[in-house]
């Protein structure tokens, strides 16, 4: 049985502790770890768009991201080998960075500079305010995140499909996206409010990532005007 079902006391007249505080200590160094794993996800993605050619040959985005599909699974399989998730994660965030790299250097050759700045700010200090509400306010996070997950599915079919038939505004793709992304995040951090769920903290390391990467990008183009 797990001991976090039930609130065993250590009682000690010179201290006395709770179950329910050492889940917190818990909680609170397992965030620790997510953040620092995130971080250096995002600065790995940066150095990708950075190293990366300006313009890549046609096709390599769909190479791009099936290897970056491939990865997420090889990190999931290698859960019980830290180091190795660790350098797989390291990988995929490169390669996402090698993704983004024609988009954001056409925004920033275009004038759209700002617009960058501007979408990774709100991104960090967005996503730091979402993380804190998640650590003070509850709610059934497991139903959220069904909802969330069943409404990006739906997303990403509606994104596919307009891309031949133009049925959606883009302005309004990207705002669903910013949404969905937004609960996604708060649902991420209250996994690690409660301790993270059964999950490693590369894998809610990866999950936080990708959610923060969505909304930046969603940002860039509701700041930037694009319509692509």
């Amino acid at each position: 049985m797990d001991n976090r079902d039930n609130p065993i006391i250590i009682d000690g007249r010179n201290g006395t502790q709770t179950f329910g505080q050492t889940q917190t200590r818990t909680a609170s160094s397992l965030l620790a770890q997510v953040l620092v794993i995130t971080s250096v996800g995002f600065f790995t993605s940066a150095v990708g768009v950075y190293v990366a050619p300006v313009s890549a040959p046609a096709g390599m985005f769909w190479l791009y991201l099936i290897v970056t599909l491939g990865l997420i699974f090889a990190i999931r399989a290698a859960r019980n080998m830290p180091a190795l998730a660790f350098g797989l994660f390291l990988v995929l965030a490169l390669v996402m960075g090698f993704e983004i790299s024609p988009y954001i250097n056409m925004l920033l050759h275009t004038g759209h500079t700002n617009a960058v700045f501007n979408a990774a700010v709100t991104t960090a200090v967005g996503m730091a305010v979402l993380g804190m509400g998640a650590q003070i306010f509850t709610f059934d996070y497991q139903k959220v995140r069904n909802y969330a997950m069943a409404a990006l599915l739906g997303l990403i079919i509606i994104g596919v499909l307009g891309m031949f038939f133009h049925f959606i505004s883009p302005n309004v793709y990207s705002y669903l996206t910013l949404a969905i992304f937004g609960v996604l995040v708060v649902v991420d951090f209250m996994r690690i409010h409660k301790g993270g769920d059964g999950a490693t903290a590369i894998e809610l390391a990866l999950s936080i990532y990708l959610d923060g990467l969505n909304i930046f990008l969603a940002l860039t183009r509701i700041f930037s005007g694009r319509r692509d």
